[in-house]
């Protein structure tokens, strides 16, 4: 069941949060995560229409946009980053984060950095 649902998530993103979340118990199942994938399968019944559809006409390139603004808002002086991508014409993801340090110097640019990973 959890396969043929996350193939069906390429066309219905707003399902994959959930449906990867119920993925990873599949080694040690229990009841409440058949009824979370039964109630997956009731909202897609009863939302037939709602999904991406994809044209045939429509080209298959894959672009992506990315802009950082490394001066940061004046208050905080914290840099702001963000993507998009577009799949043809379509926007099928966007993120925009503000970073969680400021950094005075390098040396400490390097710490963060390594802290981070």
């Amino acid at each position: 069941m959890i396969g043929s649902l996350l193939y069906l998530s390429a066309s219905r993103p707003n399902i994959l949060f959930i449906v990867c979340l119920c993925a990873r118990f599949q080694a040690n199942p229990k009841e409440s995560h058949l009824f979370a994938t039964k109630r997956i399968f009731k909202y897609l019944t009863y939302t037939p229409t709602l999904g991406l559809s994809y044209p045939r006409e429509s080209s298959f390139e894959l672009h992506t946009y990315s802009d950082a603004n490394f001066d940061g808002y004046k208050v905080d002086w914290k840099s702001t980053s963000g993507s998009c991508q577009f799949l043809g014409s379509m926007l099928v993801s966007w993120f925009s984060k503000k970073q969680n340090y400021v950094a005075l110097s390098t040396t400490e640019a390097k710490y963060i950095t390594a802290e981070s990973c």
